[in-house]
């Protein structure tokens, strides 16, 4: 049974007003009627340990979809620094029973050197991949689409997807791949029996993002062809819409009409 959950970066959007406010986030996506809930670790704040996580979500029915790191991993290997904020996120989420750590590479300002950028990059997941592995975690990896991601194109995504080991799974942003010039529904096809995670954006015919459901991307065509193939992970929607900016709570809400509407029937 595919799971719908919501992700913070609506939130995160505004940093400043809602770090750390996960108990104001969680009552908020609760009571729009999702399942779950994806934090990128940034946005913790005190709620960093399983404890405080914990008494946060549950009150709201919310499971721990996910928690979602983001470092530059420019190097060989991770950097002191990104080993630590790793080790944690991978304790943090070893605590919750089927939550995934997704992993996210900050985009660069160019694409110089690529292939090797790329393959450091890989190398690092892979050093996580297999931490995490060996803790009991599950993880994915998040690619992105500005200009300076490193796996953004069809080309790059073959590249990810060769290099990726077999417990790193793959997690298609359905805005992403379509603003790096694909089509997300035959990019889910393509590498379906990788994929244990998804993330949903949408965007419009000049590649902004607009609230989901009302753009170009196919987020219904996609949900469909997961729930015919058996996909039993999380489908999270993650608006970066201007509204969201201006207003996350309200379309937390409307994106739970949406999903009510729309998303579970096909579950």
């Amino acid at each position: 049974m595919m799971r719908i959950g919501c992700q913070t970066y609506a939130w995160q959007m505004s940093l400043p007003l809602y770090q750390g406010r996960i108990d104001h986030i969680s009552e908020v996506v609760g009571h729009a009627g999702f399942s779950g809930l994806e934090l990128e670790v940034i946005m913790l704040g005190e709620f960093a340990t399983a404890e405080r996580l914990r008494g946060a979500l549950e009150p709201n029915n919310l499971e721990l979809a996910a928690l979602t790191l983001v470092e530059d991993w420019t190097s060989e290997h991770e950097t002191p620094s990104e080993r630590v904020s790793a080790d944690a996120a991978i304790a943090l989420t070893k605590s919750f029973d089927g939550a995934l750590l997704v992993l996210c590479q900050i985009p660069g300002k160019d694409r110089k050197d690529l292939r090797e950028r790329q393959r450091r990059l890989l190398s690092c997941v892979r050093d996580v991949g297999a931490r995490a592995e060996d803790a009991g975690v599950r993880t994915t990896f998040h690619p992105n689409s500005p200009e300076g991601s490193l796996f953004r194109t069809s080309e790059d995504y073959e590249i990810l997807l060769n290099g990726l080991p077999d417990f790193v799974g793959f997690t298609p942003d359905l805005g992403h791949v379509a603003r790096g010039g694909m089509d997300p529904l035959a990019v889910v096809q393509q590498y379906r029996e990788r994929v244990n995670h998804v993330h949903a954006k949408d965007m419009d015919d000049h590649g902004r993002w607009v609230l989901i459901g009302t753009g170009v991307v196919p987020v219904t065509p996609v949900a469909e062809l997961l729930q015919k193939t058996g996909y039993q992970g999380w489908f999270v929607l993650e608006d970066e819409s201007e509204l969201a900016q201006q207003d996350p709570d309200g379309v937390a809400a409307q994106l739970g009409r949406y999903v009510s509407q729309v998303l579970r029937p096909l579950c």
